[in-house]
């Protein structure tokens, strides 16, 4: 599947709860674990592939993982950590998040999932949760950090082949 990228305006919508974890889901997953692998990255959220379901999936090195409906319930501390995105392509930023993450949300079984967690693990939970609820990367900088960052993603866009033609129009209209 293709990765929507920064200007598609998928990724700024939040994402529809699953409501049967089924085979459908299944294959959602597989084919989010390809991407991701393809790409490569470390984390796939469904509304990066256009799909405006809230799940993801990730693989910090341990093999892959979904995550279903998934909900941050508890955070605490603050880790600083130099971070990059899929659909901001080729860019990354120092970005300020909280460092201890308590998770809940399902598996492919349908089965409830609680997650605790630091550091990177934490940071990849947190940076596609961000996508599930409509929020990229760019938009946790601060202003002058944001400006630069969109000049550089035209000028890196228009360069790029689209098959979304429009895809640009919206970066310029930002």
């Amino acid at each position: 599947m293709q990765i929507r990228v920064y200007g598609d305006p998928v990724l700024n919508q939040v994402t529809n709860e699953v409501v049967d974890i089924d085979g459908k889901i299944a294959a959602l997953a597989d084919t989010m674990i390809e991407t991701m692998y393809e790409a490569p990255g470390v984390g796939l959220a469904a509304n990066q592939i256009g799909i405006q379901k809230r799940m993801f999936v990730y693989d910090k090195g341990d093999g892959p993982v979904v995550v279903i409906n998934p909900r941050i319930v508890e955070s605490a501390g603050e880790w600083t950590y130099e971070e990059g995105c899929l659909s901001v392509p080729g860019l990354s930023w120092e970005i300020t998040r909280p460092n201890q993450i308590f998770l809940v949300g399902y598996d492919l079984d349908g089965n409830e999932i609680s997650v605790e967690t630091d550091e990177f693990e934490g940071r990849i939970f947190q940076h596609e949760m961000d996508h599930l609820d409509g929020i990229l990367l760019v938009e946790r900088l601060d202003e002058d950090q944001q400006k630069r960052a969109k000049k550089e993603l035209r000028k890196r866009l228009l360069t790029m082949p689209t098959n979304d033609p429009d895809g640009l129009n919206r970066l310029f209209r930002r």
